[in-house]
């Protein structure tokens, strides 16, 4: 019978260490710099509304020093079809722009990211209106979420 050993466990720790691994929300990690930090233009859209509320629930709402300005693209790609021809799958895709500035207005990050996902059209029509809804919410976490996270890997090039 397989037993984990402990001193394994713990050697792995002492090894991450080694290898120059810090926590973002660490004491020498860049990410403790943006939480709370980090100021949003007001949404226009329902789109920004849903990526503003998501990236506030992970990092706060912030009054400043950083500016995160964004630009949302999306469209849709139907994919599925029937023998008459109307779609019964639709792709959504979604892109964000985003630059993260300083006080002085000076670019410190800038960067794009993509995602996708997708939703059924074959039910009724209020069916499809609240699972394209969903669908939209759905991505614009996945877009906040992963401009979150390429924040944080460039959070050493925040000036302290």
């Amino acid at each position: 019978m397989w037993s984990p050993d402990r001193r394994l466990f713990l050697a792995s720790f002492a090894a991450l260490g080694g290898c120059g691994f810090t926590p973002a929300y660490g004491p020498q990690g860049g990410g403790g710099a943006l939480l709370n930090s980090v100021a949003l233009a007001e949404p226009d859209t329902t789109d920004q509304y849903a990526f503003n509320r998501r990236f506030e629930d992970r990092m706060g709402r912030g009054s400043g020093p950083y500016v995160l300005t964004t630009r949302i693209e999306t469209n849709e790609q139907g994919l599925g079809s029937l023998a008459d021809g109307s779609t019964t799958r639709v792709r959504l895709l979604g892109r964000v722009f985003y630059t993260l500035r300083d006080p002085d207005g000076a670019t410190l990050v800038t960067g794009r990211t993509n995602a996708f996902t997708g939703y059924s059209i074959t039910g009724s029509t209020p069916a499809t209106e609240a699972a394209q809804r969903d669908a939209q919410d759905r991505l614009m976490i996945l877009l906040a979420d992963q401009v979150i996270d390429r924040l944080l890997l460039d959070a050493d090039k925040l000036t302290r």
